[in-house]
Parts: structure tokens; sequence; C-alpha cells
């Protein structure tokens, strides 16, 4: 995992060279991240569960999906698209735990932004240029207008990532998808400890009527819920 400690204290100059040296070290600079995922060339892989109810299956690129605060679905976001070729950004969360990457995605694919300075969006414009998957949380929740999300979204066209946004709304997003953890595995009467969860997953879609599923992430048995 590529992590980025000090980048408030560089100038604007100094944050997109820096970014582009880390994409660069991690092989996701512009030309080394043209290979399409096995969701398809527009689309990244997610897991199973969540591609049913999804547009085309996958999470779309040089798009925006909006995703409510869960940490348990966006960090299975990152394992499917890291378990590739894929190359992800995390960018203003530092308390989001990757310990379920190990496993099975690559933490050497990801960059971590925990502290974006005053300019995130100018982070995340970046970063959307040369990854696959982008992911940017806001602590409090944020409206973009148009004229403010224009310049990010210019750049997320012209690259090929898939941007999810945690706490912040764009005009018309490609995907809005609300989860919520519903069922903790492996807890007994007071004894047990967690194996997996179950996550309640809402999508809205453009042109398309709501659809629901419960995306499960663990072992399936020994189901209790809390």
């Amino acid at each position: 995992m590529q992590g980025v400690e000090n980048l408030p204290d560089l100038d604007r100059a100094g944050q997109v060279e820096f970014l582009r040296s880390r994409m660069a070290a991690i092989g996701g600079g512009r030309g080394a991240v043209a290979q399409p995922q096995i969701a398809g060339p527009d689309l990244l892989p997610v897991p199973s569960d969540l591609a049913k109810v999804l547009p085309g299956g996958g999470l779309a690129r040089r798009a925006v999906t909006e995703v409510s605060d869960c940490p348990a679905l966006i960090v299975q976001l990152i394992v499917q698209a890291t378990a590739g070729d894929g190359h992800v950004g995390v960018v203003g969360w530092p308390e989001l735990s990757l310990a379920g990457v190990i496993d099975n995605g690559r933490l050497e694919k990801i960059i971590t932004v925990p502290d974006p300075g005053s300019d995130p969006l100018g982070v995340i414009g970046v970063l959307v240029e040369g990854l696959d998957l982008v992911v940017a949380r806001w602590p409090a929740p944020l409206e973009l207008s148009p004229v403010r999300a224009r310049p990010m979204l210019g750049k997320l066209r012209g690259g090929v990532a898939a941007l999810v946004l945690v706490g912040a709304r764009v005009p018309s997003p490609t995907v809005r998808i609300q989860a919520d953890v519903t069922t903790f595995r492996g807890i007994g009467e007071g004894t047990g400890r967690i194996r997996g969860v179950d996550i309640a997953v809402r999508v809205e879609a453009k042109g398309k009527p709501p659809a629901s599923t419960t995306v499960t992430v663990g072992r399936p048995a020994g189901l209790r819920t809390v």
C-alpha cells in the first residue's frame, strides 16, 4: 500500500507530480491500466451478489457511483478491483481498515491519501486519470454544484477509473447505492467472533427501477442478527 502522508504540505504542482509518481510506481500511470478487468472494458468487477443489481454487472468506468458510508462494502469493492490487475486510490478515509484486502486483494496496488488537504477534488482529479477505482470520502455530507464538480468530472471522463463518492453528491450520478450491515456471522450467545456479515443493498440507477439484494461477506454458516 502506497501511503501519502504529507500531501497537504506541497503546493498544487507538487501534489500533482507526487501523486503521478506514486501511480507510476505501482504501475497505475496512464497507459498501464488500459487492460480491462473481467467485468468488461467499461466496468469494474464487483461481488457477485451486487453484480446482479448493477447495470451491466459492475461499476461503471468514467462515471460516478455514490455509496453510503458502509466500510464493509467499500472494502469488498477494493478487494474485487485489486484481485485482478486493478489499481485503487482511497482519498480522505484514514480510518478505513484495509485488512480485508490482504487475503483476497493486493495492498501494493492501493494508493491512500488520508488527508487530501484543501483541494480534495483536485487530488481526485489526478487519481482518476490513471487508476481503475478511486474511493473518496467526506466526513460531513457535501453537495457538489455542477460548476464545482465539472473539472473533476472532466478528468474522470478522460481516464478509465470508476469513481466512488462516500458522503458527497454530484448532479445525476450514474448509480446510487444505499448499503447497511444487517447480520453478523459467528456470534453465539455471548461467545465467538465475527466471521462475516450480510449487507443489505439498494441500487438506484439511471433509467431503471430500484433494485435490492444482500451482499454476503465471509462464511455462509452460523448467522445471527444483532
